[in-house]
């Protein structure tokens, strides 16, 4: 990466030497006539993080950036000028028939050893780095319900149990009105019961449901079920009140505070860095998200991979475009094809909807200097790190062994989030640019600008300031190492994100590519 920069002079970077494009780094852009250090000129204003042509772009010419082709000249782009979404002719995405499958497999890093935190052991072997109430539910019919329960669980339970974190209800759309048997109803399914599982939960949650739905309880929680503790009464249907909404509140309340007393025996105890299960996303994401925080994620990745974790990215549609450097680097060519077939299930999944990944890229997106989705999935791949990546899930799976593990999710945020917790994420690290509160009640999130100006505007929502990597105050190296002792800080509980102290919590959101009835 090459940073042009003197003092509070015009500042640009180019990431790859082949780049015919930078992106420019000053927080109010620079206006045209700007000569940067090396005699580059800008002929218009440049927005920050937008990129200026180094050279001549010939109409039908390559735009090139992060060393890819990121789209063709629509018209002939002169040196200096701001490459605007409009001049680009977007390439087609690589053909899925024709990727290079596992022939590029990184060696193995040396291991790094003697790193931990403070978890909540569970019975099935997993580690909680939160010890949570989940209360599931079966059908959305009962969400109004258990909202009022949970209220009260929170103002007259909670305080006498010190040692539970908190009280979550799992509240879905699904359940009912819905082809129950279609072929992807799985997806849903699996999901609803993958929540429940979570380490965070500690093997207690609670299940909710209504009686006549869809959805039955035993598709949720089942009695050979290693992680959840099924020895105590851990289903409550609405439609067995004989006494109305009165019952089902006192009904509701005794349930979990059997569940409660059992949680708060639970304490705290050090475990390897191995245990964590970290999932990766970015959102409100902008041209530096490629450059700073991104880059960050992929160097602590590398570094939790050494010391044994688990590492998830995702987001189907934003690797699409960048799929062949990521099948080269599958360990095996196993996990290559699951890759190229959750591409492609994707493909025909958005066909159906009349619909191509050039939908993803939003205006929030191009505000930041994100031309279309290529250019965005250049950026998004680059916390996937440098390892090998060991495993695929499907949506709503959970994990199966340890390493760098490709979680299949569709781009949205709060679908992500509610994903990646379903595949057993006990920690959440998220990138933005433009901005966003986002957060989840399962597990604590990490917040982490690409830009200082939006680490200063937010100080109370933004943890970690990547941006310090474009003003060459911190280097990629040193901001993966804060972040690494950041997370196991975070997952012992010596640290509480911004969102967990402001409880800014987003809902669950299945993904439900089956039929509704």
């Amino acid at each position: 990466m090459q940073l042009i920069e003197h003092s509070d002079s015009p500042r640009y970077i180019r990431l790859h030497e082949r780049d015919n494009v930078v992106v420019v780094v000053n927080d109010q852009g620079v206006p045209a006539g700007t000569e940067f250090a090396d005699g580059l000129v800008t002929l218009d204003f440049v927005p920050q993080s937008h990129k200026v042509t180094l050279e001549d772009i010939p109409e039908g010419g390559p735009v090139i950036r992060y060393g890819q082709i990121i789209g063709y000249a629509l018209q002939p782009i002169r040196r200096g000028s701001w490459v605007k979404e409009d001049q680009l002719r977007m390439p087609t995405a690589p053909p899925l028939d024709s990727l290079p499958l596992s022939t590029d497999v990184p060696d193995a890093q040396a291991p790094l050893e003697g790193f931990t935190f403070e978890g909540y052991r569970n019975a099935d072997g997993t580690v909680g780095t939160r010890n949570i109430l989940g209360i599931t539910t079966t059908v959305q019919c009962v969400t109004g319900v258990l909202d009022h329960a949970v209220k009260r669980i929170k103002e007259e339970l909670l305080p006498k149990y010190p040692h539970v974190d908190d009280v979550v209800a799992l509240t879905h759309s699904y359940g009912c009105g819905v082809a129950i048997t279609a072929t992807d109803a799985y997806i849903p399914i699996r999901t609803v019961r993958n929540l429940a599982r979570n380490p965070n939960l500690g093997g207690e949650a609670l299940v909710i449901g209504l009686g006549c739905e869809k959805l039955q309880a035993g598709q949720v929680m089942h009695e050979d079920d290693a992680s959840v503790d099924l020895s105590d009464p851990w289903l409550y249907r609405l439609q067995d009140s004989s006494h109305g909404f009165t019952e089902m509140i006192e009904q509701i309340m005794e349930l979990a505070e059997v569940r409660l007393k059992k949680l708060d025996q639970r304490r705290r105890e050090t475990v390897p860095a191995s245990e964590l299960i970290l999932g990766m996303q970015c959102g409100g994401s902008d041209a530096f998200s490629g450059i700073t925080a991104n880059p960050a994620l992929g160097y602590a990745s590398d570094l939790l991979l050494r010391a044994g974790a688990t590492v998830m990215f995702s987001e189907v549609t934003e690797v699409r475009d960048a799929i062949y450097l990521l099948t080269s680097r599958a360990q095996t060519q196993t996990v290559a094809e699951e890759l190229v077939r959750e591409m492609d299930w994707y493909d025909r999944y958005l066909a159906k909807g009349e619909a191509d990944r050039s939908a993803n890229t939003t205006p929030g997106n191009k505000k930041g200097g994100l031309s279309n989705i290529v250019e965005k999935s250049l950026g998004s791949i680059v916390k996937s790190g440098s390892s090998a990546i060991n495993g695929v899930l499907g949506p709503g799976e959970r994990f199966k062994h340890k390493g760098l593990i490709f979680c299949a999710t569709p781009a949205s945020d709060f679908v992500c989030g509610t994903l990646q917790l379903a595949a057993g994420m006990n920690l959440h690290v998220f990138t933005t640019g433009r901005g966003t509160p986002y957060g989840l009640a399962m597990a604590p999130v990490v917040k982490v600008s690409t830009r200082t100006e939006l680490a200063q505007r937010w100080p109370d929502l933004i943890d970690i300031d990547a941006g310090r990597i474009a003003t060459g105050r911190a280097t990629i190296e040193e901001l993966g190492w804060e972040l690494f002792h950041y997370y196991l800080d975070v997952a012992s509980g010596k640290q509480q994100t911004w969102a967990e102290k402001h409880k800014l919590y987003n809902d669950i959101t299945l993904f439900n590519p089956a039929p509704i009835t």
